[in-house]
């Protein structure tokens, strides 16, 4: 299937994202628009919102195995700059970023705080042009949070990943379902009756244990929140400390957006065939330096990389690189369009607002209305509060 048709496919299943691009007409034109997320079909989607809003866009990839090579060149078809490719170097990558703000955009929308921080570290001379930016993901997020604290970050940037409409569909449902089938399509091997451990149990990691379970495994969760291991206990997960859960895994996936969560002291505990993937955004969740350090290794399958320790295989995945895009198509379509709708509408409110530097959330009404749209695209329909039930969720004197 070439990229064309893969865009295509996927327009056609965000309805979402069709009727924000209507909504949007004309609205950023003389804008350009510099992007660093993972260039695949739905991507792609969004860059073509942008376009026929009148931005000038220039994308790049946010991880070196996310980009869909086919894809990319399709986007160059059609006019856009754009300088990803799959399996690109550190260097590389770095070079294609600079290249998107060759452009000197008013407007970043960044997954992961690459472009954000390439900015503000090495290209300062771009910073007084930014209007604003926006960020995807929990990781960048969290990175932009730390610098905003530290008074580093010099232009607002509209927290995408904090819409109820992105993190309670993309985070849970998305990253629950993709990584499965990026594991499942590159493995080829049964889930059910396996014992399953994720460590992390937020938005993400929820998505993935309850995925696990649903396939058959029993799942174990690994968590440093006292409060969020007593969430995953009552949900019906058995929780232990990874030096534990490193003896007893078949299935090992990292979901915290943190560094060294599978250390080799882990991995020297694990048995004979252990699979390792990670669904964070870096790959910095699995100490593979030093698996690699420490073990010979081998390709046994596309994606899958085999490492002999003591007389026992440790299978990687997608060299601990974000699984469900390195090894697969990301999350489903239908998620991608409130995520995308998100962002694309973010932009345009970073257009025509003034906004100091700091880190904000996606306005309330634009979260709903991305709620309402995708309603409206399932023929649902809900209820609305009466003028009374309005006065009394507003009125303290009102009791029993």
């Amino acid at each position: 299937m070439s990229g064309l048709q893969k865009i295509e496919w996927a327009e056609m299943h965000m309805p979402v994202l069709r009727a924000v691009s209507e909504e949007l007409s004309d609205s950023l034109k003389g804008y350009t628009v510099g992007m660093a997320l993972h260039v695949e079909a739905k991507t792609a989607v969004l860059v073509r919102t942008l376009v026929r809003a009148g931005a000038e866009v220039a994308i790049t990839g946010c991880n070196p195995l996310s980009t869909q090579d086919d894809v990319a060149d399709a986007l160059r078809a059609e006019g856009v700059h754009c300088y990803a490719k799959r399996g690109c170097s550190t260097e590389e990558y770095y070079e294609a970023i600079n290249k998107v703000l060759d452009h000197e955009p008013d407007v970043v929308v960044d997954d992961g705080g690459d472009l954000i921080f390439t900015l503000h570290a090495h290209r300062r001379e771009l910073l007084e042009n930014i209007r604003g930016a926006t960020e995807e993901t929990t990781t960048g997020v969290k990175r932009l949070i730390a610098m905003h604290r530290d008074g580093k970050l010099e232009f607002p940037v509209i927290a995408v990943n904090n819409a109820r409409t992105k993190y309670l569909f993309d985070n849970r449902y998305g990253t629950g379902q993709s990584t499965w089938d990026a594991i499942i399509r590159t493995t080829n091997l049964l889930v059910a009756g396996k014992t399953v451990v994720v460590a992390g149990y937020g938005w993400c990691g929820k998505g993935v244990a309850m995925r696990a379970r649903g396939l058959g495994a029993t799942v174990i969760i690994t968590e440093v929140d006292p409060v969020k291991a007593l969430e995953a206990c009552m949900d019906g997960y058995r929780v232990m400390k990874m030096e534990k859960a490193s003896e007893v895994g078949d299935i090992f996936i990292t979901t915290t957006g943190n560094k060294d969560v599978i250390r080799l002291e882990h991995i020297m505990k694990m048995k004979d065939g252990v699979l390792l993937a990670n669904a964070g955004h870096f790959n910095v969740e699995i100490d593979v330096e030093s698996l690699r350090n420490t073990a010979q290794s081998r390709i046994v399958r596309n994606n899958v990389e085999e490492f002999v320790l003591n007389g026992k295989r440790i299978y990687l995945i997608a060299e601990g690189r974000l699984v469900n895009l390195a090894a697969g198509d990301g999350h489903p379509v239908e998620v991608m369009d409130m995520s995308f709708s998100n962002q694309a509408l973010c932009v345009r409110y970073i257009a025509e607002n003034e906004l100091s530097p700091g880190v904000y959330d996606v306005p309330g009404e634009i979260d709903e209305h991305v709620a309402n749209l995708k309603l409206n695209s399932l023929g649902i329909e809900i209820d609305k509060l009466t003028p009374e039930q309005v006065k009394y969720l507003s009125e303290w004197r009102m009791g029993t």
